[in-house]
């Protein structure tokens, strides 16, 4: 038998909707929620500490559950009630999962290659493009994601549902644009920072050694300091009206360049 939450009034329920909510709270508890069987196993792949896992009887069997409890797991059953409440989405598979935050620091980064090749992304704001950056660093199989001057929770529900559960399996730091460059630099890394102004087409340039390849907002592009301390800027050529393209677009462009130019080297 698994303990049982059957009201929405739980206090332990209230605390996960605060959870859910709050980028704050999430914060100060070093927790978050996450949703769905593939999710879960990411997370688990990706040695994230799972405290508790709550699941819906009438979605995920208590086989399941089972399995999940021989990780040292807490399992608890919810009623119908109280999944719908805490459920971001509707196809969540009746299973949620409360988990502790890692903190991505910078001197934590783990790169697995002598020759890395790493995203740096400055600011990013919406939750679908980070989700989305994320998932374009997971396809390409890049050695880590430094996210500089972060304007949103690396947590949030909608970057871990926009991710696709990359935000569990990629090697995330989160730092300052100061203390990426500080960081690139001391590793020897080319820095090629992708703006329009003063600029040469990405095409045109070596990726073949250690590199980072930098992506500012589409609002507003990089700050000054990526742009003085590039080994050089690069640009995409536009060929319509627009001068502008969604920045998880262009850095899959920037990215697969590089790692054409790898493959055939």
């Amino acid at each position: 038998m698994y303990k049982s939450i059957s009201s929405t009034q739980n206090p332990f329920i209230k605390h996960l909707l605060q959870l859910k909510e709050k980028s704050r709270l999430r914060k100060k508890r070093g927790e978050f929620l996450i949703e769905g069987k593939r999710e879960l196993s990411l997370a688990i792949k990706g040695s994230f500490k799972i405290k508790s896992v709550l699941f819906f009887p009438d979605l995920f069997s208590e086989t399941e559950a089972k399995v999940l409890s021989q990780h040292n797991i807490e399992i608890i059953e919810i009623s119908k009630d109280v999944f719908q409440k805490l459920a971001h989405r509707d196809t969540t598979e009746g299973i949620i999962a409360v988990v502790e935050v890692k903190h991505n620091k910078l001197e934590d980064l783990t790169l697995k290659s002598k020759n890395p090749l790493i995203l740096v992304a400055e600011a990013p704001e919406k939750p679908g493009n980070i989700g989305a950056l994320l998932r374009t660093a997971d396809a390409a199989n890049i050695d880590a994601v430094i996210i500089a001057n972060p304007k949103s929770d690396l947590y949030n529900p909608n970057i871990i549902r926009s991710s696709v559960g990359c935000v569990f399996t990629t090697e995330i730091a989160i730092a300052s644009s100061k203390e990426a460059i500080d960081f690139l630099q001391n590793y020897n890394f080319n820095i090629f920072s992708a703006i329009l102004q003063e600029s040469e087409p990405y095409y045109t340039q070596d990726y073949t050694l250690p590199t980072a390849i930098v992506v500012g907002t589409e609002a507003t592009g990089l700050t000054k300091e990526w742009r003085d301390t590039a080994t050089q800027n690069i640009n995409i050529p536009m060929q319509g009206i627009i001068d502008s393209m969604n920045v998880s677009v262009a850095a899959g462009i920037l990215i697969f360049e590089a790692k054409r130019q790898r493959d055939f080297k």
